[in-house]
């Protein structure tokens, strides 16, 4: 047989396998989540003979495949409610087979034009989404323009390292060749993101110089506190290299004030950051985008695909408002990449820490364009509503708390007054596999958490989730 036969008959198994896997999710006729121990999964998987015998073809594979998929978590069950990851869209896991076929490592225009091309699009589409504006290829690295610009990569951690990365350039170009002048500090809110901590220390800063801002009580950013404790800081010696905002917050999905936060930051010459990793799908809806008001004031913004755009994982946008500080973050040579040649289009290696890239854009641009933007906006919607109708309706349970009205897809409610009460409910319907939901802690509390990212999800479902809950309950109280 040859290897082209092989390869069709083999795509041939593994697409009906994931067909029916999809059905089967669709249809609830598996549970959403197993988890069995590590090592019976590598004994079930025969991993080890595969690697012996070489035989991952055929009737072998399609025997995997099927185990291998009874085994996944199912994020195109109704029930999964845990995270923020996307649930695909199927042209877009179409892209991430194109690209594992190609294999073009597209972080140079030549290993991968058209890879490269549909990024270059994509992110420009992003800037505009934005309220910022891109310019021709051939001026991209212009050093005498102000233009915006960004970059896709392997996820919103490695994104905000970026972002991070471009604030520190701008404020002390010298960081990189020099050192740390050993004492900038980096102001998050109080639910930001855990990367943003990581990236501080990651940066050389220290862990201890990543502080919070002042918040409410619902962990709002409070731009009336900021400049205290900006001069407080100034007053110790420190200089305040970003500002971070959140657009949303990751455990109960509030976005803070972002046009108060931007008016300090440039009066203080400070600057300002937005994690949009989860909340920026809203760019792409009249109806909501004014959640984000004021974000184009902003000097980088991370906004993740593979959240509420539908886009595999993982694909996640670093764009700054002036495409300088991107250019400049990374000083450093590679003769063997970065020279005199032919450039018919643009090395995004200048922009991210990848050397090697995947087709990210391919795996936007394909899900976007199988939807539409107009079908994009009515699932970011949608999901947004789902959450809200959801909030209404555990409002009229009894024996439920909400945390707070939600303002996008993440929903945070209780019942009970005992924080450990909330983990054994999880940790029991995990177990039971017909729903999939997390757990935060917000405002001092334990709270069950769901994000609506399945777009087949709907009130049916939470009134059995509800149930489900209240039987739990009721046998943890006797």
């Amino acid at each position: 047989m040859s290897s082209q036969t092989s390869f069709t008959e083999d795509a041939a198994i593994v697409v009906q396998a994931l067909n029916n896997y999809i059905q089967e999710s669709a249809d609830q006729g598996a549970p959403v989540i197993r988890q069995a121990r590590l090592e019976s999964l590598i004994e079930q998987l025969d991993l080890r003979r595969h690697l012996e015998r070489g035989d991952l073809t055929g009737p072998a594979l399609e025997h995997f495949i099927q185990d291998y998929l009874a085994a996944t978590t199912r994020l195109h069950h109704p029930g999964f409610l845990a995270h923020q990851v996307a649930v695909p869209h199927t042209s877009g896991a179409l892209a991430s087979l194109i690209d594992g076929a190609t294999n073009n490592a597209m972080a140079i225009y030549e290993m991968g034009p058209a890879a490269s091309s549909i990024e270059y699009f994509m992110v420009n589409w992003m800037l505009e989404k934005i309220g910022w504006s891109g310019v021709p290829s051939d001026r991209q690295s212009d050093p005498q323009s102000e233009h915006a610009g960004g970059v896709l990569t392997h996820g919103g951690s490695l994104a905000n390292l970026t972002a991070l990365l471009a604030a520190r350039s701008a404020r002390v170009p010298t960081f990189w060749k020099s050192g740390n002048p050993g004492n900038l500090v980096v102001l998050v809110p109080e639910q930001s993101h855990y990367s943003m901590k990581r990236a501080v220390a990651i940066l050389g800063l220290g862990e201890e110089n990543c502080l919070t801002l002042p918040a409410d009580a619902d962990g709002r950013v409070l731009p009336g506190e900021m400049q205290q404790q900006i001069d407080t800081l100034r007053n110790r010696g420190k200089q305040v290299m970003a500002i971070v905002a959140n657009a949303c917050g990751t455990a109960a999905g509030l976005y803070d004030p972002l046009p108060e936060i931007a008016a300090i930051c440039r009066e203080q010459q400070i600057w300002l950051h937005v994690d949009a990793a989860h909340g920026g799908g809203a760019l792409v809806s009249d109806k909501l985008r004014h959640l984000l008001r004021g974000i184009e004031q902003a000097d980088s913004v991370v906004w993740d695909a593979h959240k509420m755009m539908r886009t595999p994982t993982v694909c996640a946008a670093v764009l700054v408002r002036d495409h300088r500080h991107l250019d400049h973050a990374f000083e450093q040579e590679a003769s063997y990449l970065l020279h005199a040649k032919d450039q018919p289009g643009f090395d995004f290696i200048s922009r991210t820490v990848e050397c090697t890239k995947a087709a990210l854009g391919l795996r936007l641009f394909m899900t976007v364009a199988a939807m539409g933007e107009q079908g994009l906006a009515r699932h970011v919607e949608g999901l947004v509503e789902r959450a809200q109708e959801a909030a209404d309706l555990i409002r009229q349970q009894p024996g439920f708390e909400l945390a707070i009205q939600p303002e996008t897809n993440i929903l945070c409610f209780r019942t009970s007054d005992n924080d450990q009460t909330q983990l054994e409910i999880r940790r029991q319907l995990l177990e039971r596999g017909d729903f999939y939901i997390s757990s935060t802690l917000y405002r001092g509390r334990r709270w069950l958490r769901l994000v609506f990212m399945n777009p087949a999800t709907d009130l049916d479902d939470i009134r059995r989730l509800l149930d489900q809950i209240v039987t739990i309950r009721s046998h943890l109280e006797q």
